[in-house]
């Protein structure tokens, strides 16, 4: 009679053992797996710390189509842009912002890319034309075409681009924009969005975020692209080309024979600093990392080197060697697409291509703080993408400058950006973005 309860009891503990051993041996879906696993234990490496601070787009941007559009518009915008795509990304934002600021209506950017890049794409060979007048709509009108009376004539051009310190729209632009009635201007170099008024701020911030998406055939081909990188994978964007070195006024002397003959043929007039100044620039953060530096962070931030990673770069990256010895499976567009299509792409193109990559890639990294990293970030923290980092080249020339070296510089290196990663250092700017406590 006691042992008729047994038999039930053995068998559900029996069940249950099995049910726990099959859940525990079972593969985790691809959502829950820690991006990195392979060569690091768990939570030891960056992607692991907690974060105690988050970046969401602020309610005033959500809200900035509820503030009714002008009855009457003060006259047509046209926004040029200039230099790489996403330098006339950054353009086109503050224009769409400003065109608001001043009650006008928005006419298709320019996009003039020829000197740049030796090409004529413009806006409508890159981003979605419907896709942004439609996303737009509430916050500020948007034209393909002009007027009649208007469309034949040239709209007169507002130099500020060249301006320095706190531009003022309204009392610089805005008397030629009631003159002139269709006018184009290049956004001012440095301006205080924080100042405008937050309608205008909510437009800047739903041009650049939310309404633009690339054309449905250039995003075939970056989902081609995407569909090729062996996941889970990051994207790294790394910066040391000639020209950007050359830019930057600092010495490698270390560098091969033809690396040192390319940076010098780029140099022109910039010539690097030298003693005293040059490690005092260096210690303000203004030396691109070199991929032997590279490597060293990414290892003090136990990232393994058996992880996928895409180069999210332009052409003509020196010193590579150091990198992809260490770190094996790195993967390039040249090398996933076609040849022939790879050959006949733009610059603007292949920028396109890197950018919606780095936006949807498990994590990304950048070596550099340029207008392709912050739109990257900006747009993965919209997304509530958050396994994006920027390595400290400010750090790594202080802790080095210190004599810090081996195991001692990577601890300390892992502390600096532990701290960065915690409280989303970079993640997005505050011009659209607002901080919340985890």
């Amino acid at each position: 009679m006691i042992g008729s309860p047994v038999k039930p009891l053995f068998v559900f503990v029996l069940t249950f053992s099995l049910l726990l051993v099959v859940i525990l041996l079972s593969p985790s879906p691809h959502i829950l797996q820690i991006p990195f696993p392979a060569g690091s234990s768990v939570g030891s490496d960056i992607w692991n710390v907690k974060r105690i601070m988050e970046w969401r787009p602020c309610k005033w941007w959500l809200q900035g189509h509820l503030t009714p559009l002008p009855a009457k518009t003060n006259g047509y915008i046209r926004v040029d842009c200039y230099g790489g795509l996403n330098q006339m990304r950054r353009d086109l934002c503050d224009g769409v912002g400003i065109a608001r600021l001043l009650n006008a209506t928005l006419v298709l950017p320019k996009f003039d890319v020829a000197a740049y890049w030796n090409e004529s794409s413009g806006f409508a060979d890159v981003f979605d034309v419907d896709y942004f007048i439609q996303k737009m709509s509430g916050f500020i009108e948007v034209v393909k075409e002009l007027p009649k009376d208007i469309a034949s004539k040239e709209p007169f051009k507002v130099d500020c681009s060249k301006r320095k310190g706190q531009f003022d729209y309204i009392e610089s632009v805005l008397p030629s924009l009631l003159e002139h009635h269709y006018i184009s201007f290049t956004p001012a170099m440095s301006q205080r969005r924080d100042r405008y008024p937050e309608y205008a701020r909510a437009t800047l911030c739903q041009a650049c975020y939310s309404a633009i998406r690339l054309t449905s055939s250039l995003e075939k081909k970056a989902i081609e692209l995407f569909d090729a990188i062996p996941k889970p994978f990051l994207s790294l964007h790394l910066r040391f080309e000639p020209d950007m070195v050359a830019y930057s006024q600092c010495d490698y002397p270390n560098l091969s024979p033809s690396s040192i003959a390319a940076i010098e043929a780029a140099r022109v007039d910039r010539k690097p600093w030298t003693g005293e100044l040059a490690q005092i620039w260096r210690k303000r953060g203004k030396c691109p990392l070199t991929p032997n530096e590279t490597v060293l962070m990414l290892q003090s931030l136990n990232i393994p080197t058996s992880t996928n990673i895409y180069l999210a770069a332009g052409d003509g990256l020196m010193e590579m060697e150091g990198f992809t010895s260490v770190y094996t499976n790195v993967f390039t567009k040249s090398v996933l697409l076609n040849q022939e299509d790879f050959t006949r792409m733009h610059g603007n193109t292949k920028a396109a291509l890197d950018y919606h990559v780095s936006i949807n890639s498990d994590a990304y990294v950048a070596t550099y703080f340029g207008n392709m990293d912050k739109i990257v970030a900006a747009m993965r923290t919209y997304k509530q993408m958050h396994n994006t980092l920027f390595l400290s080249r400010k750090a790594f020339a202080e802790l080095t400058s210190q004599g810090l070296e081996g195991a001692e510089l990577k601890k300390a290196l892992w502390e600096v950006h532990k701290s960065d990663f915690a409280i989303g250092r970079g993640f997005a700017l505050p011009d659209c973005f607002c901080e919340f406590e985890l």
